[in-house]
């Protein structure tokens, strides 16, 4: 089973971040948006110099039980481990537009912003999260934060709450048919000849984790910046032979250090991290 920690292992040694070139040369990608997601799936497969598809093909289906849906969460499962988003930006403080799937510390079987598919790829009921949030010009990777949902969404109840506010407000307005959905609400017939329907949807945003942790690292002026935060109850729940891949890399740019982040539902509360980074 693969993990965050082998993926940083696989993004160090193969130190190559020109995406267009990669991926549209292999037709693998019809954008930036697409080459950073194989990219992703690269890293956590240790598929960089896979030279076949049909045996890159092969390893995702041992690694991974879920690639995910261009509309519904998550774009990526490991088989028996985390869940991954990937969300591209092309300036590199930007928010991320999460659309009508709110914030999240975790991913949840119950969500029903996920397909049945997806529910029922493998037998899960809750996975860690984490948000690959790359930062791209017209061909290269920038930077790459990668960071758990724990230490950068609040619980679930915080967005549900004000969710369910707007939608119980909606059902209050008087004299309109209500229907139930998966958006914050939909009134059908609103006008006298009940030919107009209203869809009212949810456009949930969150910072940049650049901005977010920027008392973690600030910009370096590199070319690259890979920058991970991982909890420590997390980190060192990974297989040792994983830790040790990295904590014994002797590679420039390369540093792990333990830091103190804020606990995203109680600021006045800390977390204690691993701080990965490799800038070159």
């Amino acid at each position: 089973m693969t993990n965050i920690l082998e993926a940083i292992n696989n993004m160090v040694r193969h130190k190559n971040f020109a995406i267009r070139a990669i991926y549209t040369g292999r037709n693998r990608a019809n954008s930036m948006g697409d080459a950073l997601e194989n990219y992703i799936k690269d890293a956590f497969a240790n598929t960089f110099d896979t030279p076949s598809e049909e045996i890159r093909m092969e390893v995702f289906n041992e690694k991974f039980s879920w690639l995910g849906s261009q509309n519904n969460p998550p774009d990526i499962m490991i088989k028996g481990g985390d869940a991954i988003e990937v969300k591209k930006t092309q300036s590199p403080n930007s928010s991320l537009a999460l659309n009508s799937s709110y914030p999240k510390a975790d991913l949840r079987g119950t969500s029903p912003m996920i397909t049945s598919d997806c529910r029922k790829c493998e037998d899960w009921t809750i996975k860690d999260l984490i948000y690959c949030v790359g930062h791209t010009s017209d061909a290269e990777i920038n930077s790459l934060w990668m960071i758990y949902g724990s230490i950068y969404a609040a619980k679930h109840e915080t967005y549900q709450r004000i969710k369910a506010t707007i939608s119980d407000g909606v059902k209050e307005i008087p004299d309109v048919v209500f229907s139930e959905t998966k958006e914050l609400g939909r009134v059908n017939q609103v006008d006298p000849l009940g030919i107009t329907n209203l869809r009212i949807r949810g456009m949930w945003q969150i910072e940049n984790p650049r901005k977010v942790f920027n008392y973690l690292h600030e910009p370096s002026g590199k070319d690259f910046e890979l920058i991970c935060v991982i909890p420590n109850d997390k980190y060192f729940n990974f297989p040792e032979a994983s830790r040790n891949k990295l904590e014994n890399l002797e590679v420039e740019g390369f540093s792990i250090a333990s830091k103190n982040v804020k606990n995203p539902n109680n600021p006045v509360k800390l977390i204690e991290c691993q701080i990965i980074k490799f800038l070159i």
